[in-house]
């Protein structure tokens, strides 16, 4: 949709849908980029992304903010990044606390979820082509091999921190590819979407108290100085994979949607909801997000005679009629 055909209804639905790329961002095994998929608006998304060139630091430098704003599709960009600021003091405080104290039943949601963004793509793909099950037999085989990939120990090495940011970014430009999961391979998911931002919570909520005796808490101030390279390091990311996929998705459109849809099935065994952790040291009681010393997880076969598997079941089936509804608006508002 062109900005000047945008209502006020629709800046704020970018807002919401900012929230919700943001808290599905915080969470391992969901991708932001599904959500802008499913919104209709991932290809707006990375070519937005995609104007950040040359032309646009010309025009920063010889200080043309407004066509600099305009170029760039300020509108659009900057009320999704207000929702997902949004999201991360406020939304995704809720989720922690939802998967902390019923995990089952939001990993069961996250589930249908993706379920219904596969069903999504697929019915948008059109006619399969021997190319495209082999494109989507290589998504599906790279989306497993990586859920399969052993956890790596927390890291709080800057250049280290920085890498983590360049790589986590691609939850948001990759449907299917969640940048959380990928931190917790990296071992850095509690020090950089945890610690950090709570760090950086605290500091707010310090200096509207005229409390600045953080600033001689050099654990505060490292996690603090930790999470402004983890920005950097997804800004970067994020510009260069925006270039990187404008470029396929204009030359190569079917084959990419349908690497994306083998790779959304892969993911599928990251959010199975019945799994059984392997730790490395005795620590009862946290959820699957709250846990860096996990080793792995082992996927199990449910007993649906039990009470709590039978309303997991309800909860795929809301998980996928809530994109499917998502569908359904976005159908509704493109006529």
């Amino acid at each position: 949709m062109k900005p000047e055909n945008r209502s006020i209804i629709d800046y704020i639905g970018l807002v919401v849908k900012g929230i919700l790329m943001g808290a599905a961002n915080k969470v391992p095994g969901i991708s932001g980029g599904i959500i802008a998929f499913v919104g209709g608006f991932y290809e707006e998304f990375i070519f937005s992304l995609n104007q950040f060139n040359l032309t646009a630091f010309k025009l920063f430098i010889r200080f043309k903010w407004k066509k600099l704003y305009s170029y760039v599709n300020g509108n659009f960009l900057g009320l999704l990044v207000t929702g997902m600021l949004i999201s991360y003091f406020s939304v995704a405080k809720v989720l922690d606390y939802l998967i902390s104290n019923y995990e089952l039943y939001v990993w069961s949601t996250f589930l249908g979820m993706i379920i219904g963004s596969i069903y999504y793509l697929e019915r948008q793909f059109g006619a399969w082509t021997n190319t495209a099950r082999i494109s989507a037999m290589a998504g599906l085989i790279a989306g497993l091999s990586l859920s399969l990939l052993p956890q790596l120990p927390a890291n709080d090495n800057l250049y280290y921190v920085f890498f983590c940011g360049f790589i986590s970014v691609a939850g948001m430009t990759l449907p299917g590819l969640s940048g959380s999961f990928l931190l917790i391979l990296l071992g850095n998911y509690v020090l950089l979407l945890v610690d950090s931002v709570n760090a950086l919570y605290d500091t707010f909520i310090f200096i509207i108290r005229g409390d600045f005796s953080f600033t001689h808490n050099s654990e505060h101030l490292k996690l603090l100085k930790v999470l402004a390279v983890f920005t950097l390091g997804s800004i970067a990311g994020l510009v260069s994979l925006s270039h990187l996929l404008a470029y396929v998705l204009k030359r190569f459109k079917a084959i990419t949607t349908a690497v994306l849809i083998g790779f959304i099935a892969g993911s599928l065994i990251v959010v199975w909801p019945w799994k059984q952790a392997i730790y490395q040291g005795e620590s009862p009681g946290l959820s699957r997000v709250q846990h860096p010393e996990i080793l792995r997880y082992t996927n199990y076969w449910p007993d649906f005679t039990e009470i709590q598997n039978q309303v997991s079941l309800g909860y795929i089936a809301f998980g996928i009629g809530i994109v499917l509804a998502i569908d359904v608006y976005g159908r509704y508002r493109r006529k």
